[in-house]
């Protein structure tokens, strides 16, 4: 993990130097365009130097992992110093590439600015960062190689976890730099119009793809063998519930098949048979049905015993009882107390007092609520008849603007002869509907002055609305 961690800070060093290299070229090309000249033969020996200080440093490191390799066989227990320094070497050999490649792009400039005798020694510049590039790589394969040796020389189980994540990122910042480069190549051969480096380009990138599909085949095995080291026990459990899972499905698959064929053989039987099923079963419902019936009755009678067990608790009065009497009472004192049959609450017309008139009386009973002045009844609202068969009624309703209260006037007249005084000349509105129970009724109002059929002819045989009407026409 130290050794991990001092590649990152040397990175994070290298990254500062190309920052500053990437400055030292902007200044460079200022200086170009202003004129100056200087000679890039120098640059060109330095960068010789760095590239033959960069070869020596990676036969060191062969040397070096190979001395580890031999180490580790024997069986030595000992950390080799070697894997540390050869990180730090591997840093500084990727710091003076990139050194040389700002160097390499400062002289390009300096060509670019009218020196055409310096061009052939800026394309060999080229052509040693490209040879520089490949050995640095192969310089961080050879660095990983002996770390792996190291690590299994050890026999660190965990470590070797955190290096196999290790060795990912590695590969992947390993790629981004050789890619880095591979852009600032092609950069520079088309600024220099170079055409044989760009035909040689193709060759570099399918060295580059080999690197990169042995870089995962490396991943892929360093997993395959953490998943061996940790004895691969959770995807045993989750092949067990898979197991059960594929036995869940295959016994409803064998319940689905069995129902299947119950049913194909049922259906294959007679007709006689599955008529004889049907009738047993209309039978079974019918008797259901009675059953139910006579659960229902025997419930029904139950409670119909219990409720006239139960004493009826008694009916509290209606609000409008004391008007009631209040109107008997006047009636009885002014007119006598023979004048009226019956007087009651009627509870299926909103409590409505009602007062049923002799026929000798029924105009006079009327008179009396009109004009009496407790009472000033002064609007009829409506008048109607009825047939009960046994006899008819006329039924009148009254309403008192004065003391915003209401009553209902009947009278029973006989049905073979039926009539009776009319009140038109007491409440003008009771013209029309005198004249209606008249036509639908027959009934007969005394003293109306214009009683006629409103709704059917003259000529019109018998009424409508007796219970004993028969049609003359039978196709009306």
């Amino acid at each position: 993990m130290s050794g991990d961690k001092d590649l990152d800070q040397l990175k994070k060093e290298a990254v500062a130097k190309a920052k500053a290299a990437a400055a030292a070229k902007r200044k460079a090309k200022e200086q170009a365009e202003s004129g100056a000249k200087e000679e890039v033969s120098p640059a060109g020996d330095d960068l010789a130097k760095q590239k033959a200080d960069a070869v020596a440093k990676a036969k060191a490191e062969a040397a070096a992992k190979r001395q580890a390799k031999e180490e580790a066989e024997s069986g030595a227990q000992e950390e080799p110093p070697t894997a540390d320094d050869l990180a730090k070497q591997k840093a500084e050999a990727v710091a003076k590439a990139k050194a040389a490649a700002a160097a390499k792009r400062k002289a390009k400039e300096q060509a670019e600015s009218g020196t055409s005798d310096e061009a052939p020694a800026a394309e060999a510049t080229g052509n040693d960062a490209d040879d520089l590039a490949k050995k640095k790589a192969a310089a961080v394969a050879k660095a990983k190689a002996a770390a792996a040796a190291k690590r299994k020389a050890m026999g660190q189980s965990e470590p070797e976890e955190e290096a196999s994540a290790g060795d990912d990122d590695l590969a992947k910042k390993k790629a981004e730099a050789v890619a880095k480069a591979k852009a600032a190549a092609a950069a520079k051969r088309k600024a220099m119009g170079q055409a044989e480096p760009e035909e040689e380009a193709p060759a570099g990138d399918d060295h580059l793809a080999k690197k990169k599909a042995a870089a995962v085949a490396k991943a892929k095995a360093a997993a395959a063998a953490k998943r061996k080291a940790m004895g691969q026990a959770e995807p045993e459990e989750e092949a067990s519930a898979g197991d059960d899972d594929l036995a869940k499905k295959k016994a409803a698959a064998v319940a689905k098949a069995k129902a299947a064929a119950a049913a194909k053989k049922k259906a294959s039987e007679g007709g006689a048979a599955s008529g004889d099923d049907e009738k047993a079963k209309a039978i079974a419902a019918a008797k259901a049905k009675a059953k139910a019936a006579a659960a229902a009755k025997a419930k029904a009678a139950g409670k119909g015993a219990a409720a006239a067990d139960t004493p009826e608790e008694p009916k509290q009065p209606s609000p409008n009882q004391k008007y009631l009497d209040k109107y008997v009472e006047i009636i009885q004192k002014h007119l006598g107390e023979d004048v009226l049959e019956d007087s009651y609450i009627n509870n299926l017309s909103k409590d409505v007092p009602t007062l049923v008139a002799k026929q000798d009386s029924y105009y006079k009973i009327a008179e009396f609520l009109k004009f009496n002045e407790s009472l000033s009844f002064d609007y009829l609202s409506e008048i109607h008849g009825t047939d009960f068969e046994t006899h008819m009624e006329v039924y009148a309703h009254l309403y008192s603007y004065k003391n915003r209260q209401s009553v209902a006037l009947k009278v029973k007249i006989d049905r073979d002869k039926p009539e009776i005084e009319s009140l038109a000349r007491l409440w003008a509105g009771a013209e029309w509907p005198e004249c209606e129970a008249y036509d639908l009724l027959g009934i007969r109002f005394t003293g109306h002055p214009d009683l006629r059929r409103i709704m059917l002819g003259e000529d019109w045989i018998g009424h409508p609305l007796r219970k004993d009407y028969e049609p003359y026409d039978v196709e009306v």
